[in-house]
């Protein structure tokens, strides 16, 4: 059992009772006093007395320690050698010793929360009863010492019922604050593996045709570095908009990209030329489907030609390549979440009798055209 759990001394301890329990011991063990005042003199006050000294220093060392320095072992032992001095003291003090009950009933609130109930009963009852039952007495039920076992239990449950439930709120405050964090984490490590593969990708691409180029076609060659030099500021660009949450994808920017690093792959494009179909609310969402779609055909899949079909909420991305994107990727991986935390669906795998198919649906497919 945890420390902060029900029941746990220490847990209870821990949770600053101390002010509490001293308030308790000043205010009872006053009250046993004046009772061994009354009806005690010479030896038997002395003796009297001497039992609330006793009381006093178990009662402190529990209140003080807070369970830290004699833990569970020594609080049983401690709260039994204080309902013997209590019971002793009734010798000297008669019913006003019953007043150390309602202050021994703190720490055992604490400790035993819902379970202490039938000894605190116990107690009440006998404060109420042996006063008026012991004939020697002369008294009739002790209504005071009842009242004060009985009101004591109740505001030491209270007590640490609300601080239990305040150490609760706070550790849920925690677990949703480090949520959060790792929800953050893990977005903005999605989006820089979906935004740099796909920028490196089309920068390794462009270079590698630069440097084929080079030698016969000078001029073709620069403008690909220059491309190769914007790709790169573009890249540096989404990853900055990444991290503070700002990018903006969409479907129409994708496949504009995707048709330059298709080209530069060697890749002849078949992409819509109208994105107006897909549904507003659908755009950025489909937006990363394309991206990692034309992403692993430029990377993976060694195809010669790769076609994109639209609908409102689907996106099919085909080509006649190997199959070479795993499944299990980082990219795919991260697209699956983004489209099921949407309420969609992803299917990536191989086609007959060759090729890959990525279908990202974010409501029952409609029908394809063709």
């Amino acid at each position: 059992m945890g420390a902060g759990a029900a029941g746990d001394p220490r847990g209870w301890a821990e949770r600053r009772p101390p002010r509490l329990l001293l308030a308790g011991l000043l205010g009872y063990v006053g009250a046993a006093a004046a009772g061994v005042a009354q009806y005690s003199s010479g030896a038997a006050a002395v003796a009297g007395y001497a039992i609330l000294v006793a009381f006093c220093a178990c009662f402190l060392a529990i209140a003080l320690s807070a369970g830290r320095l004699f833990g569970l072992r020594y609080l049983w032992p401690l709260l039994g050698a204080l309902a013997v001095l209590t019971v002793a003291e009734m010798f000297f003090a008669q019913g006003f010793a019953f007043y150390l009950f309602a202050a021994l009933a703190v720490p055992v609130v604490g400790r035993l929360q819902r379970r202490s109930a039938p000894l605190v009963g116990a107690a009440a009852l006998a404060a109420f009863a042996v006063p008026w039952a012991v004939p020697s007495w002369h008294e009739g039920p002790g209504w005071g010492p009842t009242i004060s076992i009985v009101f004591t239990a109740i505001s030491a449950y209270a007590f640490t019922e609300i601080v239990s439930a305040n150490r609760a709120l706070h550790e849920a405050h925690a677990e949703i604050a480090r949520l959060a964090s790792e929800t953050e984490r893990n977005r903005i490590a999605r989006d820089l593996h979906d935004l740099l593969g796909h920028s490196l990708t089309a920068i390794t691409v462009k270079a590698a045709l630069a440097r084929r180029l080079a030698p016969s076609d000078r001029e073709a060659s620069v403008r690909e570095i220059g491309e190769v030099e914007e790709l790169s500021r573009q890249a540096l660009a989404d990853v900055r908009a990444a991290v503070f949450g700002y990018r903006e994808v969409t479907v129409a920017g994708e496949l504009a990209r995707g048709k330059e690093l298709l080209r530069a792959s060697g890749v002849t494009a078949d992409l819509p030329t109208a994105t107006e179909v897909i549904d507003p609310t659908h755009q950025e969402l489909l937006g990363w489907a394309v991206r990692e779609g034309l992403t692993n055909v430029a990377r993976h899949a060694r195809a010669t030609r790769c076609t994109v079909t639209l609908t409102p909420s689907v996106v099919e991305i085909v080509d006649d390549g190997v199959g070479g994107a795993a499944t299990s990727g980082n990219g795919l991986t991260g697209l699956h979440e983004r489209v099921t935390a949407a309420g969609g669906t992803v299917e990536a795998g191989p086609i007959s009798p060759r090729g890959w198919r990525l279908l990202v649906s974010l409501q029952p497919a409609d029908p394809l055209p063709g």
